[in-house]
């Protein structure tokens, strides 16, 4: 039980969340570099899955500084959308915890 308590520990998380959100930012910026070189894109699903998996706050960050996906609705509204519910999901569990 220790060692489940470790890896779930508050540094861990925050690492995490730092890592994944990091990740978010460069994966934008990849994309758009790619888009504007017509190379092999990354798919819109697995910027989504970047986002739900908790890098909401790097990849709109990543979106509106490399200017990418602000015109598609399923960004610009699903992006915010996903942190919005997850900020919401961490203070529930923070209150009930």
């Amino acid at each position: 039980m220790a060692n489940i308590l470790q890896i779930f520990s508050i540094k861990t998380i925050i690492i995490y969340f730092i890592i994944i959100n990091v990740i978010g930012f460069l994966v934008m910026g990849i994309d758009k570099r790619k888009a504007k070189t017509e190379a092999w894109r990354i798919p819109e699903n697995t910027l989504l899955l970047i986002t739900v998996l908790g890098g909401g706050i790097g990849t709109i960050t990543g979106m509106y500084t490399f200017h990418h996906k602000t015109k598609k609705t399923k960004f610009t509204i699903g992006f915010p959308a996903i942190l919005i519910l997850e900020i919401i999901l961490v203070i529930f569990l923070f209150a009930v915890l």
